[in-house]
């Protein structure tokens, strides 16, 4: 038997004035990814082939990120969550299956549950299928599920024109459905803005089909939590948490040790092998791929970057850049973009590197910045070196050889380049080419003048 068709409409126009932002709350980030991405995800795992997302406010801008993810149906005017899904009608005129219909704020929502709506909807012949969720507490403003003493679900009630005996049901309607496409657009047309907020609302067709007698099922989800709304910063930071608890249980029954969850910060798009422990106060984030047995913090700060096996970055700020196996980072290291470190090389403290490659088995241990650079493996960088790469107007790169020493405090005025096996003595400000296997010093001969220091007491001595 083939499987049936199922589209999905997600309904993301509303001002949301609640967030109190210039920002749509589709865009909104929650662990690195914009709300609205959960959604399509949860979308395409449940096996959706079609999904219209309605956008409203701030369309263009919704549209923009997310183009080429779905199709978009444009709500001029927002007049209910009825009047949303109408709008997408003009895209869907000849659509004769099963229609998956949510709102847009709803981000913990996954594919196994949808996918079980879905199949429940079509197997059942219902016209409409609603997923309810049951809360341990008292339901606030969501819409009640009403139901017969039969247990048929007779209808829904918003909370705003809700009796006070229908506020206290705890069965909750999460705006999620799965309908026969065309009996929902002909539903649609009888539908009325008879209620407080002058609006169109999805909920009254699931009355107008009971009151006609059709068939209306309900899927309780399994857990409540996966319908979670979002309308204010305070509930986008519940469901934030709540999806990061998600995402570190994930990582820990793949074989990943987070040693607090409580205080430890990881995107969802993150990946982390086998047996590397991750420590407090640590943030993980956009699309960093970290090896196994690498051990990752306290206090480290990792943005879209990749890390090798056995690597530890500790205390440590890597930014959109690319580490190898068995690299030693840290603590308060500070490696910018574009930044590629090769294989069981050191990177200490207070050492800042910005665009730079640095070959396999460097050290640079203390004080050091290294900028638009390329240093040869096997190469020491000794303490307060500096590569000087900008002179007012443009970059310079610096070109250190394989095997080379650079003295502390040496200077390195690019562009310049230092040959391999070359050495750099302390202290040396250098604007000149080195040649392979030579020694460099740029420095003034040291003076001494004895008794200089004691003649200069004395002398303001007397003049006091």
């Amino acid at each position: 038997m083939s499987k049936p068709s199922l589209t999905a409409v997600i309904m993301a126009a509303g001002k949301s004035t609640r967030m109190k932002s210039r920002l749509p709350k589709p865009l909104h980030l929650l662990c690195g990814k914009p709300l609205l991405s959960y959604l399509l995800d949860a979308c395409r795992s449940a096996g959706v082939t079609r999904t219209i997302v309605v956008v409203g406010h701030e369309a263009e801008r919704v549209q923009e990120a997310f183009r080429g993810q779905c199709e978009f149906a444009l709500q001029e005017e927002q007049l209910g969550t009825g009047h949303a899904v109408m709008s997408a009608r003009p895209l869907l005129n000849d659509y004769a299956g099963d229609l998956l219909v949510l709102p847009g704020d709803t981000p913990l929502i996954d594919g196994e549950t949808l996918r079980k709506l879905a199949e429940h909807h079509h197997s059942s012949g219902a016209v409409a299928t609603l997923l309810t969720a049951v809360l341990p507490h008292d339901a606030g403003m969501y819409g009640r599920v009403l139901r017969d003493p039969n247990g048929t679900v007779t209808g829904i009630v918003e909370a705003k024109d809700a009796s006070p005996e229908q506020l206290a049901v705890r069965e909750i309607n999460t705006s999620i459905y799965c309908f026969n496409a065309p009996a929902l657009f002909d539903a649609l047309k009888e539908i009325r803005p008879d209620n407080a907020q002058d609006e169109y609302y999805l909920t009254d067709v699931i009355g107008l089909f009971t009151r006609k007698g059709e068939r209306v099922e309900a899927v309780v989800a399994d857990d409540w939590q996966v319908t979670l709304g979002v309308n204010t910063r305070v509930e986008l930071a519940d469901v934030a948490a709540r999806l990061r608890r998600r995402i570190l249980e994930n990582l820990m029954l793949s074989g990943v040790t987070i040693v607090d969850p409580t205080n430890t910060y990881i995107d969802a798009d993150v990946q982390i092998g086998q047996d590397t422990v991750v420590h407090p106060n640590t943030y993980i984030l956009g699309n960093t791929v970290i090896g196994e047995e690498c051990e990752i913090g306290p206090m480290a700060r990792i943005e879209n970057s990749q890390i090798g096996n056995r690597t530890t970055v500790l205390a440590s700020q890597v930014v959109e850049s690319r580490l190898g196996d068995g690299v030693r980072v840290g603590p308060f290291a500070n490696l910018r973009p574009g930044t590629v470190v090769g294989n069981g090389t050191k990177i200490g403290d207070f050492v800042e590197v910005k665009n730079s490659i640095i070959e396999e088995n460097v050290s640079m241990a203390h004080l050091t910045y290294v900028g638009d650079a390329q240093v040869g493996a096997n190469t020491n960088i000794g303490a307060g070196t500096i590569t000087c790469n900008y002179d007012g107007k443009r970059k310079h790169r610096t070109i250190i050889g394989k095997g080379c020493f650079i003295g502390s405090h040496a200077t390195l005025i690019a562009p310049v380049q230092i040959g391999d096996g070359a050495y750099v003595a302390a202290a040396s400000p250098i604007t000149d080419d080195v040649p392979p296997d030579s020694l460099a010093i740029a420095r003034c001969r040291q003076v001494v003048k004895e008794e200089w220091a004691k003649r200069r007491r004395e002398q303001s001595s007397s003049e006091g």
